[in-house]
């Protein structure tokens, strides 16, 4: 028998306990990463699971498989791109696991790539809008004055920002930079 690999399967909104049931049904392996957080609800307060990438768990499929998964009810595709489903590094599986398994606040975050406008959310700069990017590892944030063509970065913690969603917002421009100035020189 063939041995599968690791598919995303995209799911429809808050389906994925149940896709995960259905899987676990069928005797699929499966993956539903998940964290611990309190709601509170004005009667009180519970803990609950939810899953740490919303909308998305992982499955280890062969391809010949993937019709037993997508027909699951709320299973809306298997994560890929034109030429068809795209697998899920084993890498990034473990690398999952393993921050699942360590001590510590886990939290979903949006995803920020290099370039991506971002909002200040916290801290004395909280409102500040900018573009990502990084300087020597660290997250900076480069602040643009449009009318006079010039900028200055400042230092800010990865969980002070969170991407920017309302394109047509006014904006104060943020850059951290990807690369150090070594790096550039050096052509990497």
């Amino acid at each position: 028998m063939e041995t599968g690999r690791w598919y995303a399967l995209h799911t429809f909104s808050r389906h994925e306990k149940q896709v995960a049931l259905h899987l676990t049904h069928k005797r699929i392996e499966h993956f539903l990463p998940a964290y611990e957080t309190v709601h509170r609800w004005k009667n009180g307060a519970r803990k609950l699971q939810l899953p740490l990438f919303p909308g998305y768990l992982f499955t280890r499929i062969s391809l010949n498989e993937r019709l037993r998964v997508i027909e699951i009810p709320g299973v809306a595709s298997i994560v890929g791109s034109s030429r068809g489903p795209e697998p899920v590094s084993e890498e990034e599986i473990e690398r999952v696991h393993r921050v699942l398994n360590a001590p510590g606040v886990k939290e979903p975050l949006p995803y920020l790539g290099i370039g991506d406008r971002v909002l200040i959310v916290r801290g004395p700069l909280a409102g500040i809008e900018g573009i990502l990017m990084r300087i020597d590892n660290r997250c900076k944030v480069v602040i643009s004055v449009e009318l006079i063509m010039s900028s200055m970065t400042i230092e800010v913690a990865e969980h002070e920002i969170a991407p920017v969603t309302d394109w047509a917002a006014p904006c104060v421009r943020i850059a951290v930079p990807q690369h150090s100035a070594a790096q550039a020189v050096a052509g990497r």
